[in-house]
């Protein structure tokens, strides 16, 4: 017989590890994420702004056997006769693009937006490649197909 396996302290060890991760994630979310160092040259300070995207995944799973099986089930469906198991996983990523720069001088403060020109272009040719697809449906006649 099996005996019953107690996986609170991995589930436990698990929890914590994952809250370390996300306490670290929390720790670079902060505003300097997004600011950047002011930059002093003569009258003028400059601070670049960002913006900044992070996501988290993670899991955890333990499971233990508490049946034992028969010799003809344990052929049949070639399972061990005690159990164990434990695991866990995570991942995570960012990113971080420029979208302003803040000037501080002697006239006041300007703020001027950095144009992410890659992006314009990529929204300019879906929008063209969508009104080409409804055109030819259109004119096909096949709008609802």
């Amino acid at each position: 017989m099996t005996e019953n396996r107690d996986y609170t302290h991995v589930i436990t060890a698990n929890w914590e590890k994952s809250m370390n991760v996300l306490n670290r994630l929390f720790e670079v979310a902060k505003p300097s994420a997004a600011f950047g160092e002011p930059i002093q040259k003569g009258e003028y300070t400059v601070i670049t702004a960002s913006e900044t995207a992070m996501g988290l995944g993670l899991g955890t799973g333990a499971g233990s056997g508490t049946e034992e099986l028969s010799a003809d089930e344990a052929k049949e469906n070639a399972a061990p006769e005690s159990g164990s198991g434990g695991g866990g996983g995570g991942g995570g990523g960012g990113w971080s693009r420029p979208v302003a720069v803040i000037s501080i001088g002697p006239k006041g403060v300007e703020v001027e937006p950095v144009v992410d020109v890659t992006k314009l272009g990529l929204a300019f040719f879906t929008m063209i490649g969508s009104a080409m697809f409804m055109l030819r449906k259109m004119k096909q006649g096949k709008i609802y197909d």
